[in-house]
């Protein structure tokens, strides 16, 4: 179904941008994010999926990290801010051209 299609395609194609959103609310450890990504978006990546997107975040400066207790806690750079609002002021455009 079309309809099923895009929903996959809005939440694990971009699983980074609702993660990145959730960072700016506070730090927060990967099994953490798990279950805010549920609780908010309705998404429900496989685990190994939210561990790979965080990653790579990290690896690539939009996130960093820092262990305590055995959990390691992820905070969005300043660079992740603005990656997200591009991200945010791209979807934004995309909308707005579909609306009658």
């Amino acid at each position: 179904m079309p309809l099923e299609r895009l929903k996959k395609k809005t939440s694990k194609e971009i699983l980074w941008i609702y993660i990145l959103r959730l960072l700016t609310e506070r730090e927060m450890y990967a099994y953490e994010l798990k279950q805010k990504l549920q609780d908010r978006f309705e998404i429900f990546p496989a685990r190994v999926t939210s561990y790979v997107v965080l990653y790579r975040l990290e690896n690539e400066g939009y996130v960093s990290s820092r262990w305590q207790e055995n959990k390691k806690y992820y905070k969005i750079t300043e660079s992740g801010k603005a990656l997200l609002d591009e991200g945010i002021k791209y979807l934004e455009g995309i909308v707005d051209k579909l609306v009658i």
